[in-house]
C-alpha cells in the first residue's frame, strides 16, 4: 500500500469512528457547544468576537459597557432543583402560579398581557409584559427555563430578563456552555457587573433567581441620594452582593437616575427567544418595627 492509499484508509476510518460516536452520544449534551473547542476553532480562523471596544467607559472606569475583554466568570456546579416548583410565602404576591392567570400582568401599552400561559409555566411572547402594581423595596423570586433545543449562540440564545421597577435589568440567558460578554450573561446586572461567577444550568433545565433590591432614593429635587441596590442568588448561589446600580440598565449605555426610578412594575423582557417562567413571586420589605 503507497503512502496516499493509507493516509485516505486512516482519514476513513477516522470519519467512521466519530460518526459512530455522534450516533452513540444522541442528542443532548453532544449538540451544547464546547466553549474550549470554539476557542481552539476561532485560533484555526477568525476569533469570534464576544462584546464591543467601542462602547462608552463604565463609571469606574475598569472596562467598558459590554467589555469584549473583561474575564469570563469562573464557572460553579449549583446543586439539584425540586421538579416541582416551591409554595411561595404566605405574604408573597404571586405573579405566575400554578393555573392559567395572567390578571397581575399587562402589556407595556396597558392592554390584555398577551403571552401564553399553559399549567402554570408562561412563555415568552411578543413584546414586554408588566406587573399592573408598582413597587420600591421587594423580594422577588423567579424560575425560568431556556430552550432545551440549542440554537444560536452569545446574546442569541436563550434571551429574556427580569427588569426590576422596570428600568433595573437582571440578565436571563443560556450561559451553559455560550460564551458572550461576561456583563451580558445569565444573572448579570445588564451592561454594569457580571455575576460573581456562572451559577448556569444546562438548556431547558429549570433555574431560579431569588432577588433583595432595594429602590434608588431620591432627593426633592431629583438629584440621587442612594443608589439602587441588589443581592442576587442564581440556583442558590450568591452572584451579586448587595451592589449598587449605575443606573438603569441599558444596551451599550447606562441610563441616568430620573424621578420616576424610584418606584415602578416588574417586566419580563420578549427578546425573540421562547423562554419558560414558573413560580413567580414577590414581597414588599418594609422597615424594622413598620405596621403590616
Amino acid at each position: 500500500m503507497n503512502l496516499m492509499n493509507l493516509m485516505n484508509t486512516r482519514t476513513c476510518a477516522a470519519a467512521v469512528v466519530v460518526a459512530v460516536i455522534s450516533l452513540l452520544a444522541g442528542p443532548g449534551e453532544s449538540q451544547i457547544p464546547n466553549p474550549e473547542s470554539q476557542a481552539a476553532a476561532g485560533t484555526r480562523g477568525q476569533q469570534p468576537v464576544l462584546g464591543y471596544d467601542d462602547t462608552p467607559m463604565q463609571p469606574n472606569g475598569r472596562w467598558r459597557i459590554h467589555d469584549s475583554r473583561r474575564p469570563q466568570p469562573s464557572l460553579v456546579t449549583p446543586g439539584s432543583m425540586s421538579s416541582s416548583p416551591t409554595a411561595a410565602p404566605s405574604d408573597a404576591i404571586v405573579l405566575v402560579g400554578e393555573g392559567d392567570d395572567l390578571s397581575a400582568w399587562q402589556n407595556a401599552d396597558g392592554s390584555k398581557a398577551s403571552w401564553a400561559m399553559k399549567n402554570g409555566v408562561l412563555e415568552t411572547g411578543k413584546g414586554m409584559i408588566h406587573t399592573k402594581t408598582e413597587f420600591t423595596d421587594l423580594q422577588l423570586h423567579v424560575e425560568f427555563a431556556t430552550p432545551s433545543a440549542v440554537k444560536g449562540d452569545s446574546q442569541e440564545r436563550g434571551n429574556s430578563g427580569v427588569f426590576l421597577l422596570g428600568k433595573f435589568e437582571i440578565q436571563v440567558l443560556d450561559s451553559y456552555r455560550n460564551p458572550t460578554y461576561p456583563d451580558g450573561q445569565a444573572a448579570a446586572m445588564y451592561g454594569q457587573y457580571p455575576p460573581l461567577v456562572n451559577a448556569s444550568r444546562k438548556p431547558g433545565e429549570w433555574q431560579a433567581y431569588d432577588i433583595v433590591f432595594t429602590a434608588p432614593r431620591l432627593a426633592r429635587g431629583g438629584t440621587l441620594d442612594k443608589p439602587a441596590i441588589v443581592t442576587v442568588f442564581h440556583n442558590g448561589i450568591v452572584v451579586h452582593n448587595a451592589t449598587p446600580f449605575w443606573g438603569p440598565t441599558a444596551h451599550k449605555k447606562i441610563e441616568p437616575y430620573t424621578p420616576d426610578t424610584a418606584k415602578g412594575p416588574i417586566a419580563l423582557q420578549d427578546h425573540g427567544n421562547p423562554v419558560r417562567y414558573r413560580n413567580v413571586w414577590i414581597r414588599a420589605i418594609n422597615g424594622y418595627d413598620s405596621a403590616t
